[in-house]
């Protein structure tokens, strides 16, 4: 193998800068030349792609976002479309491909290995939803952006005596909820893994009334439902002052912590590395902190599963 590409697709995530370093200084420190593939598919599809050597990646680890740029591409659903692709790939002898991003990149990268051409994907989503890995790169990073603006409107909550409806990112996961919710102490977690009783969500901010207690944060996956109707809802049963905070794109942005920087690294590098021994159609993860790598197609098949004793303790905790 004398040449590979690499490229980030869907949503963008705080790490994957990092990881794009990693992959082109392991693959050049191996005698590899990289290039990159900017705006994921849709770049490739259109040949988009650029020789990168180590300066282009010098001065990203701590960035946010993407050098390489993200776009979502229907045209790459379609058969010819991913012909396309390969066809451009071909073109330039590059051998194999890194796929940096979520569930639907890693669908682009099985598709590409169905056609013969070796890919490896790596996972960066801040919505921690890709079975495989314990962490996903991004969702540390989201995590920390999500509770430093908890912790910020607490103060309001506190000053003004109100509750606050806060509606974070997931789709259909509910990590960035059930954890920032335990690590700032929220009344209630609404998750879409978990069903919720309206009564109950009532009457826990009422014993709070009750008992003396100012404010009251609920925090609200965006897979659940509007934080803005919840938030009306409960004003409405209640008759406490209620206001709504949709936290929004914030959440993807500003520079990786440690944490998405080294991880990142690691699960770049490992994917060069699987390349070089000739592995394939694999995704690389991170479990109990050993890298792992597992087949793209059995890590689709599987569903995210939100840690059901930490969605108990959040409970046990916010009475």
């Amino acid at each position: 193998m004398k040449r590979i590409g690499v490229l980030t697709s869907g949503g963008d995530s705080p790490g994957m800068n990092a990881a794009i370093r990693a992959v082109v200084r392991k693959a050049i420190y191996h005698d590899l030349e990289v290039y990159g593939v900017q705006y994921g598919f849709a770049g490739l599809i259109e040949g988009d792609i650029k020789k990168m050597e180590l300066g282009d990646v010098g001065d990203i680890i701590h960035r946010g976002g993407t050098k390489l740029y993200t776009a979502r591409c229907e045209e790459f659903r379609t058969p010819e479309g991913r012909q396309k692709a390969v066809d451009q790939l071909n073109a330039r002898g590059i051998e194999a491909l890194v796929v940096i991003g979520g569930d639907g990149s890693f669908r682009g990268a099985e598709k590409l290995t169905e056609l013969g051409y070796p890919t490896i994907g790596v996972p960066g989503t801040i919505d921690n939803d890709i079975p495989g890995t314990d962490y996903t790169i991004g969702f540390d990073t989201a995590l920390n952006t999500v509770i430093d603006a908890i912790d910020k409107i607490r103060d309001t909550a506190t000053s003004h005596e109100r509750t606050y409806v806060i509606e974070v990112m997931g789709r259909d996961a509910g990590d960035l909820a059930l954890w920032s919710g335990l690590a700032d102490g929220a009344e209630t977690i609404l998750i879409p893994e978990e069903e919720y009783d309206m009564d109950q969500v009532v009457s826990r901010l009422r014993r709070g009334h009750a008992r003396g207690k100012k404010h009251s944060i609920i925090i609200i996956a965006e897979g659940v439902g509007s934080g803005t109707e919840f938030g009306q809802k409960i004003q409405e049963t209640t008759n406490l002052e209620t206001r709504v905070t949709v936290l929004g794109h914030i959440q993807r942005g500003g520079s990786p912590t440690g944490f998405d920087r080294v991880l990142a690294s690691r699960l770049g590098a490992r994917a060069v590395e699987l390349l070089l021994n000739g592995k394939e159609g694999r995704m690389v993860g991170i479990e109990k902190n050993e890298i792992v790598d597992n087949p793209i197609p059995e890590v689709l098949k599987q569903k995210h599963q939100v840690d059901s004793g930490m969605y108990k303790l959040s409970q046990e905790l916010s009475i």
